[in-house]
């Protein structure tokens, strides 16, 4: 039941969730992405969650990483995350070669990042946020003050859901998540976890169940170009 659930989430329309319904990237389109219709859907401000999502300003983000429908071939089954730390990129392997692509935000020291692969043993709304010993040691004056940790909301840095990245049944500390700066989408800015922009962060939460198989690329420190 969990592997038709998977194929019934990843066949489903875009269009349900606002994506491209066209085998054509919407990058393609003539407008602006700042101006499209569809994109302005996409990433409009969403009020029937229990605290609100700002639209985004499409001008703040390179074009390249707004959600689009893509070609890519690859060895891993429909229903994988592939994330490139590197292109900062991540993908949700579909059928035919194609993948849903969404534009991340990605760990800005490469000593903290988790690579190889993993599942998604846990999915949160909303989620609370506590930073690691290891991140209070590091910066304390920044980390400190939220050792207790700090409830869901429109403040809290994994924004309106975290996927949460298990190996061998064990927690990686390893977030795909939501984002209070999505202008950052693009960049090397963040912890080591994986930052969506809201919006996409919510299409994806809806797309994958527990059980997931995530694969993190090695990053090569080539900075996009």
């Amino acid at each position: 039941m969990l592997l038709d659930r998977r194929l019934f989430l990843i066949a489903s329309p875009l269009a349900l969730a606002g994506c491209a319904t066209t085998r054509e990237p919407v990058a393609s389109r003539v407008l602006p992405p700042a101006m499209d219709p569809q994109y302005l859907r996409m990433y409009a401000a969403i009020n029937d969650e229990p605290f609100p999502v700002p639209a985004v300003d499409l001008t703040q983000i390179d074009p390249r990483f707004l959600r689009q429908e893509v070609a890519y071939p690859t060895r891993y089954q429909p229903g994988t995350i592939v994330v490139d730390p590197n292109e900062r990129f991540a993908y949700l392997v579909m059928a035919n070669g194609r993948a849903l692509r969404y534009g991340v935000g990605v760990g800005r020291e490469e000593g903290f990042n988790f690579r190889g692969e993993g599942v998604v043993a846990r999915k949160a709304e909303w989620p609370r946020w506590t930073p690691t010993q290891a991140m209070i040691a590091r910066e304390p004056e920044r980390y400190g003050p939220y050792a207790g940790g700090l409830p869901g909301g429109p403040t809290n840095p994994l924004g309106p859901r975290a996927l949460y990245l298990y190996k061998d049944g064990r927690d990686t500390y390893y977030r795909l998540h939501g984002t209070t700066e999505p202008w950052t989408i693009g960049t090397q800015v963040s912890s080591g976890c994986i930052r969506f922009i809201n919006q996409d962060i919510i299409d994806l939460y809806r797309r994958v169940p527990t059980g997931t198989r995530v694969v993190v690329l090695p990053a090569t420190g080539t900075p996009v170009g």
